[in-house]
């Protein structure tokens, strides 16, 4: 199982920007999908986005889609999530999730990965 490692959260105001970094040790994210969920308090934990190491590929939920954008970097086996334009409503805690693909569609529920991170709290003021 891979182990994955969050940071980059903080206190911003509405309209700025955070990145975030899921780092992998134990193993590398190859072969594997890498997602983004957040929870907010009193609210079910909700996917964001996902990425398949492999290809690229992404997916977004409509909430975020033009917003935000998953990346990976190969040499530091990290994806990223850069998330522009901050709403209040996207304060919670931030989790990344990795599982390995087998495909043949993208993994959004939470069901779908086995390895988390302990998160890492964005919270946005309006």
């Amino acid at each position: 199982q891979v182990q994955l490692v969050e940071s980059g959260g903080g206190l911003v105001q509405a309209g700025d920007s955070l990145r975030l970094s899921c780092a992998a040790s134990g193993r590398t994210f190859s072969s594997y999908a890498v997602g983004w969920f957040r929870q907010a308090p009193g609210k079910e934990r909700e996917f964001v986005t996902t990425i398949i190491w492999n290809n690229g590929r992404s997916y977004y939920a409509d909430s975020v889609k033009g917003r935000f954008t998953i990346s990976r970097d190969n040499a530091k086996n990290t994806v990223y999530l850069q998330m522009n334009s901050l709403k209040p409503e996207d304060t919670a805690v931030y989790y990344c999730a990795a599982e390995y693909y087998t495909g043949p569609h993208y993994y959004t529920s939470p069901t779908d990965f086995g390895s988390w991170g302990q998160g890492t709290q964005v919270t946005v003021s309006s």
